[in-house]
C-alpha cells in the first residue's frame, strides 16, 4: 500500500499492491495491519455502497461534529470524479477544494478527514461506490453544500444538463451559509 499526500493536510490517496496476471487480479482494499504500520488508526464502524448511473453527483455531503466522519472511499465499477471541500476553520487550507478520478482500473481510494465536505460524480454509464466510516450515520448531524457551489469550482466533467441531483443537494445551501463547526488541529 502506497501513500500519498494531496496539498490539502490530512487528505490522503491511498494506492493499494495489485496482484494481476491472465485470470483477473486481486488486491487488499483494507487491512488493519498494514494501515496501523501506516499509523492510519481508525475504528471503521459501517460499510457503504452506492450505485448511480451517469451524471449523478452526490454531495457535497458531511455529518457535523459530534458525529463528524472519517471516510476511506474507492470505486469498484465505473469512474467517478471524487470531489472534497476542506471545512476545518483554521486550517491553512480551510474552504479549499480538491478532486481526484476515481475508478475500477486506477483502484486509488481516498482518506477524506473528518471535517470535510465530500461529494463524487459519476462520468461512466454506471458506478459502483464503496466506503468505510469512522462514525455511524446520524441525520441530526446530516447537512452539505450545494455541489454546484460556484466558490469552489469544481469540474465534474459533466454537462450542466445532463447533471442529475437529489432534491436534497439541490436545496443546499452554499457554502457562504453552510453550518460548520469543525476546527483544524494541526497533527
Amino acid at each position: 500500500m502506497q501513500v500519498k499526500k494531496t496539498d490539502l493536510p490530512d487528505l490522503l490517496i491511498l494506492k493499494p499492491s495489485v496482484f494481476e496476471d491472465e485470470r483477473g487480479f486481486f488486491y487488499e482494499s483494507w487491512n488493519e495491519k498494514t494501515h496501523q504500520n501506516l499509523q492510519l488508526n481508525y475504528n471503521w464502524v459501517q460499510d457503504n455502497y452506492a450505485r448511480s448511473q451517469y451524471g449523478v453527483i452526490r454531495g457535497l455531503h458531511y455529518q457535523l461534529n459530534p458525529s463528524g466522519q472519517t471516510k476511506l472511499v474507492r470505486v469498484t465499477q465505473g469512474k467517478v470524479i471524487d470531489a472534497v471541500v476542506d471545512l476545518r476553520k483554521g486550517s491553512p487550507t480551510y474552504g479549499q477544494s480538491y478532486s481526484i478520478e476515481l475508478s475500477e482500473e486506477n483502484k486509488l481510494q481516498l482518506l477524506v478527514p473528518k471535517g470535510f465536505a465530500h461529494g463524487y460524480a459519476v462520468i461512466s454509464k454506471v458506478a459502483d461506490f464503496q466506503y468505510k466510516c469512522d462514525s455511524f450515520y446520524s441525520k441530526e448531524d446530516e447537512t452539505g453544500i450545494h455541489p454546484l457551489d460556484a466558490t469552489f469550482n469544481i469540474d465534474w466533467k459533466i454537462p450542466s444538463a445532463l447533471i442529475q441531483l437529489s432534491e436534497k443537494d439541490k436545496t443546499a445551501p452554499t457554502f457562504e451559509n453552510c453550518k460548520n463547526n469543525f476546527l483544524y488541529e494541526a497533527g
